[in-house]
């Protein structure tokens, strides 16, 4: 609470130091609703910021107490158990201060200095300024305490020795905060800040080396998501999810709602949605827009390099025409043109035509919907076809809408759709 401030100096000499004292002790009751208003504008504030970071997403175990922890995350390492950060003060964060909170998003280390394993997305929170993190703070001190020990990391070795993250951060790690770009606009490093930053959406969008890191060089250029058999396309580069023909419009209403005239979010992209990006305001996610279209703005499309040889691609493409006339025409249109922004087009859908064809593969063999949001209430889903279609139809179809209607992707296998069809739902 900040102290009241006098605006006459006779009320102290009139009053004297004892009565002075007294009165910053005891506030008068406007100035305890005034720092009560305060502080609930900090926690509310917070609040945004920990949607802003998807907090919930990961701290939170499935059927779990939110922010509790103990949700399992599998890596190709092992598996780590989140930690709890309710305010309880034997199992939780109730004994940090916020000065040891920042060091913790800033520096990726605990308050006792151990290092905290880079699943947690130091390397993007690092930029979150100290306003934000205070913000976040408040409120998650003050949220429900939970008393739940933390479950160990089960880790194999040498993956289990925390001394092996030194290495890993001299590779890969950079601390510091965001730094404001001045040849950009105010929205532009809004964007940036929130997507470098909070969003930490890099750490999905970057391709993972064996080591579990990836270079900054490369970040944004998308990657196999680990253990989850998605793939995070590239934001740089109109081949995949870059967003550079993009309106501002479409970009901001896939972020927020998870359906857009140009495309729908599936997959972990739409828990991301769901969990986060649903409730931020509209000047928010048109910053992230304006700097997510900036990033391939200038790229081109490659043509995706084939997998099967051009007979077989033949055979596969007049097998996928009777199967999607079948399956899916009532709903994506004879031309592929959809109904947006329930039923996606997937003529010039970049997801279709990109190099990788994880996507659209798995969303024929497992369907999904887009999350239900606030601007999208009663979401449109596609149902899965694993039970009633083989590999080989499964290849034929994807095959089918990559290289019809103007697309430019490439045929795929049956081998790559039986990898994916034992694939996690998630």
């Amino acid at each position: 609470m900040l102290s009241p401030h006098f605006s006459k100096a006779a009320l102290w000499i009139a009053i004297g130091p004892l009565a002075a004292v007294a009165l910053l002790a005891f506030p008068t009751s406007a100035q305890s609703q005034t720092a009560t208003g305060d502080k609930a504008s900090i926690i509310a504030r917070g609040e945004y910021l920990a949607q802003a970071g998807d907090c919930v997403a990961c701290h939170t175990a499935p059927g779990g107490k939110p922010f509790a922890g103990g949700r399992a995350m599998p890596t190709p390492f092992g598996t780590l158990y989140t930690s709890n950060v309710t305010p309880d003060g034997d199992t939780g964060i109730g004994k940090w201060t916020a000065d040891q909170f920042y060091s913790m998003l800033h520096t990726g280390r605990f308050p006792d200095g151990g290092l905290l394993y880079p699943a947690m997305p130091f390397g993007s929170y690092t930029k979150i300024t100290r306003a934000d993190s205070d913000a976040i703070f408040a409120f998650m001190q003050s949220v429900p305490p939970v008393k739940l020990q933390n479950r160990p990391n089960d880790l194999r070795f040498p993956y289990n020795n925390r001394s092996l993250i030194i290495g890993w951060r001299t590779l890969f790690f950079t601390e510091g905060g965001y730094k404001p770009d001045s040849t950009k606009s105010e929205q532009w490093n809004r964007g940036a800040y929130l997507v470098q930053g909070l969003g930490h959406c890099a750490m999905c969008h970057s391709a993972i080396n064996a080591l579990g890191g990836s270079s900054e060089s490369a970040a944004f250029e998308g990657g196999l998501i680990p253990m989850q058999n998605w793939y995070a396309p590239s934001l740089t580069s109109s081949k995949e999810g870059g967003l550079g023909d993009w309106s501002i419009e479409d970009i901001s209403d896939l972020l927020r709602t998870g359906i857009s005239k140009r495309g729908a979010v599936y997959g972990p992209m739409a828990d991301v949605t769901y969990n986060s990006l649903q409730y931020m305001t509209e000047a928010d996610t048109r910053a992230m827009a304006v700097y997510l279209k900036s990033l391939a703005e200038h790229s081109l499309p490659d043509a995706p390099r084939p997998t099967t040889s051009a007979e077989e691609s033949s055979l596969l493409v007049r097998l996928g025409q009777t199967i999607y006339a079948d399956k899916c025409a009532s709903c994506h249109g004879a031309k592929g043109l959809g109904k947006p922004p329930h039923y996606p087009p997937l003529a010039g859908n970049q997801s279709i035509e990109m190099s990788s064809s994880v996507n659209p593969i798995r969303m024929v063999l497992n369907g999904g919907y887009p999350p239900g949001t606030a601007g999208n209430p009663m979401p449109h889903g596609m149902p899965p076809f694993a039970q009633s279609l083989s590999d080989d139809e499964v290849a034929a179809v994807v095959t089918y809408i990559r290289v019809s209607w103007g697309n430019h992707g490439a045929a795929v296998s049956a081998g790559e759709a039986n990898v994916l069809r034992s694939a996690p739902l998630q």
